[in-house]
């Protein structure tokens, strides 16, 4: 029996282990804890955003505007019990954003697959890591993960070159990995470079995990360890909040 085993973890992603890096003590609320946050209106538009796209690279005969419509009917079905004060900003970027994306994407040809899995091990680590690509291009080893903003980035976040990694490593060293940033006004995309150090930082914030998880079986003992910062935007949703003074009265 492994630590991860202890806790009735099975795998780990690398949206996971970023959390973990980036704030630990919502990794434990969420992970062992099963105080979920809510999902927030940027989420959903997001998630939006990828089903409208993937439609339109899936039928590259239909227009961008049924795209559109794609888009906004699964935003407005997401957010529909929600109560996110941002949901009218971000219902009105759903639009332009596919707008930007699709014919950025559309323009690596139709041979696109999507929301491919990938797992794979890696030494010292009892579980494996799990995940999905967004859109990969057999024909020009192209594959691209999408992200949605409204303030464009200027690189990549490393949070994001970590997870692309993640899926290039088990294509071959001939892959060509790129992140795209949307905005409802602008587009860009990034090549990932030094895939293998960002493969190696996964397994090495995998493992401190799993040491971490071995300090105890009882996921409470693990909270107590840990000191969450209710002024990060990760708890910037009230009911994030809520949860960190629920559980560390903070």
């Amino acid at each position: 029996m492994s630590a991860f085993d202890d806790h009735k973890i099975s795998h780990l992603s690398a949206s996971s282990v970023n959390l973990f890096a980036a704030q630990p003590a919502l990794w434990v609320a969420e992970k062992l804890l099963n105080r979920k946050s809510p999902v927030g209106a940027a989420a959903h538009r997001g998630a939006a955003v990828e089903a409208g796209v993937t439609k339109g690279l899936l039928k590259p005969e239909i227009d961008v505007e049924e795209c559109v419509s794609e888009a906004e009917s699964v935003f407005r079905q997401l957010m529909a019990l929600s109560g996110d004060p941002r949901r009218e900003t971000e219902a009105a970027a759903v639009g332009p954003i596919v707008r930007m994306a699709l014919p950025e994407l559309r323009s690596y040809g139709h041979d696109v697959v999507c929301q491919e899995r990938i797992e794979w091990r890696a030494p010292g680590l009892s579980v494996p890591f799990i995940g999905f690509i967004d859109y990969r291009w057999p024909y020009h080893q192209i594959l691209v993960d999408l992200k949605t903003q409204l303030r464009l980035n200027g690189e990549i976040k490393v949070s994001h070159a970590r997870q692309v990694a993640s899926y290039a490593g088990q294509m071959g060293p001939s892959i060509d990995a790129r992140v795209t940033y949307c905005t409802p006004k602008k587009v860009a995309t990034y090549k990932v470079e030094n895939v293998q150090q960002h493969i190696d930082a996964l397994i090495r914030i995998g493992q401190t995990i799993e040491r971490f998880l071995g300090v105890s079986k009882d996921p409470y003992e693990l909270a107590g360890l840990l000191v969450p910062d209710p002024d990060s935007f990760y708890f910037a949703d009230p009911a994030t909040r809520q949860m960190a003074w629920d559980v560390w009265k903070i």
